[in-house]
């Protein structure tokens, strides 16, 4: 089925490694696929009605209970990325992070303690992590209405401590250790730092190429699809 062949197409052009040279151009599909087009509007649509979601959401159920854990989770860990962005993202929807120092945009994630993704959403770079995080965890709270508690550094202090306790939900911040210089793993945020570097593994998720950011956001479930499909091939064999 061309539906069949169009998954191959969206998930190889997602794969570490898959067209070392322009893996990340639509029209550069290789012959035996699908037309480019026929392939970007089958990634169009089902980032459009939902398939996605439903698929990724399907998967994760699947992996924790492989995992030995309950299928619906009941704590998060959020954080989020910076990525440049490439000459298709237009003006209105990148921004400069000055702290970074990169001009792109930003994806704010939440994950399970297994590290597995949550939620998703796409901003401009300039977007303060205490801004987006109200919106990330009343989502959380409403795909996932059994987390009650969630971890964060000290970059979410403030508002959304308040609004997360609106929703039923406890804020823990995890701040940095006194005294510290460079990287170094706290409890909890490794997490989600963890699934940070998974996502960026894959090679259109380095960047960010697509015009619409809810299309950026797609990609990432389909990077973390990707991981969960091997995971639990992995466990059948």
């Amino acid at each position: 089925m061309v539906a069949d062949r169009c998954i191959r197409a969206v998930t190889s052009s997602t794969r570490s490694g898959t067209w070392p040279t322009n893996g990340c151009v639509w029209r550069a599909l290789p012959a035996d696929f699908p037309p480019w087009q026929t392939v970007y509007d089958y990634h169009a649509r089902w980032s459009a009605d939902g398939t996605v979601n439903h698929v990724h959401n399907t998967l994760r159920e699947k992996a924790r209970t492989v995992a030995g854990r309950d299928r619906d989770p009941t704590a998060a860990i959020i954080d989020s990325q910076s990525v440049r962005a490439a000459e298709t993202v237009a003006r209105a929807s990148r921004g400069y992070d000055a702290g970074k120092k990169i001009n792109g945009r930003k994806r704010h994630i939440a994950v399970d303690t297994l590290g597995l993704l949550l939620v998703v959403a796409v901003s401009a770079a300039s977007v303060q992590d205490r801004h987006a995080g109200p919106a990330l965890i009343w989502a959380v709270r409403a795909f996932c209405r059994k987390v009650t508690v969630t971890w964060a550094d000290s970059g979410y202090s403030g508002t959304l401590v308040t609004v997360a306790a609106r929703l039923g939900v406890s804020v823990q911040i995890v701040a940095k250790l006194a005294g510290q210089i460079g990287f170094q793993v706290l409890p909890r945020r490794w997490v989600v730092e963890r699934t940070l570097s998974w996502i960026s593994r894959c090679r259109r998720t380095v960047r960010d190429y697509e015009r619409l950011p809810h299309h950026h956001a797609a990609i990432v479930q389909w990077s973390m699809i990707i991981i969960m499909t091997r995971r639990l091939a992995h466990h059948h064999t």
